[in-house]
């Protein structure tokens, strides 16, 4: 009976051929997507992991700048005028004590020989008081006084030529520095100026500075002497080699009014740089070589690290280092190899 039932099975097969072989794999794959998802899963195929590695390991701070001169200076009359003549323009180099522009004058001059006028007339009446008395020789109180009286107004006529002088010397402005003029205000005589809204600066190009904003939070890293590395925007494939030489010990705040200390580096003279470059600056704060490292993910805020031993997962407290942008050292509680949950 069970042979004859058997039998029509296998006809019933045979005859349905396909049908009966797609129902077999759909059996099949079933059965082991089934199996895939209801099995144990071992902790590899459970989290993304990375291993413990022995690498070298570079802590840097960015920052970002611009190529400064090192002396740089703002030049501005000391009284307001008429502007009557500007000698330079914006791009020229000047030589020291060069003069770059004068105001009018004509009224300084007048003044200064109306007081030359007066310091005549009293060298005049002096020498004259002085042969009188002294025809005399046992001068009496009263005579000594009044030589003394002219002495006063004499040493005072000469201190008023010489304060109207210097005047006339200072409404020409001349640059204490050799240079290139980097800034005119008005470039254009004939106009009337107040000392604020007339301004020359002029940049030493021989002697050039990269200057940095770096953030209150990397401060603490930060020391003279580190070494570091800027690219310009001007040339992003050549990237140039810096020291520290100077960071400020006061703070200043950026245009969004975040706490922020200027960084500055040496530039070597370079016939391509010019003022105003940007670039971005990466200072190694700290360098350690074969060391072990994890990548930065695996360290959870309580130096906690979750690793793989026997087939097991574990939680591990461990000693940290310094850290890269992506990874960090581990001092002590992992080894060489360990695969580690990222």
């Amino acid at each position: 009976m069970f042979g004859k039932k058997l039998k029509l099975a296998f006809v019933w097969i045979k005859a349905r051929k396909l049908l009966a072989v797609s129902g077999l794999i759909v059996l099949v794959v079933g059965g082991w997507f089934s199996y895939q998802r209801w099995r144990p899963k071992s902790p590899q195929e459970l989290y993304e992991l990375s291993s413990v590695s022995r690498e070298t390991i570079r802590q840097t701070v960015t920052a970002s700048g611009k190529v400064k001169s090192q002396t740089q200076i703002d030049l501005k009359f000391q009284t307001s005028g008429l502007l009557t003549w500007v000698g330079v323009k914006e791009g020229d180099r000047v030589n020291q004590w060069q003069a770059l522009a004068s105001l009018d004058k004509r009224e300084l001059e007048k003044n200064l020989q109306k007081y030359l006028l007066d310091f005549s007339k009293e060298r005049a009446d002096f020498d004259e008081d002085l042969k009188i008395t002294y025809k005399d020789k046992a001068l009496t109180d009263t005579i000594s006084r009044i030589l003394q009286k002219n002495q006063y107004d004499l040493d005072k006529a000469v201190l008023d030529v010489e304060i109207k002088d210097i005047a006339v010397k200072l409404a020409t402005l001349t640059s204490p520095i050799s240079g290139i003029v980097t800034r005119i205000d008005v470039p254009v005589a004939g106009v009337n100026i107040t000392p604020a809204a007339a301004v020359f600066t002029v940049a030493d190009p021989e002697h050039l500075l990269f200057e940095a904003e770096a953030d209150e939070t990397d401060i603490g890293n930060l020391e003279m002497g580190q070494p570091a590395e800027v690219i310009l925007d001007a040339f992003p494939d050549d990237p140039i080699a810096l020291t520290v030489t100077r960071i400020d010990f006061n703070s200043t705040t950026d245009s969004s009014g975040a706490t922020i200390y200027q960084v500055e580096f040496a530039l070597e003279p370079n016939e391509r740089l010019r003022l105003g470059l940007n670039g971005e600056v990466t200072i190694t704060a700290a360098k350690k070589d074969d060391v072990l490292v994890v990548p930065f993910s695996s360290v959870d805020s309580d130096n906690q690290v979750k690793v793989i031993r026997n087939g097991q997962l574990e939680t591990v407290t461990v000693e940290t280092g310094i850290a890269s942008d992506d990874k960090i050292e581990v001092v002590s509680g992992l080894n060489e190899g360990e695969p580690v949950v990222l």
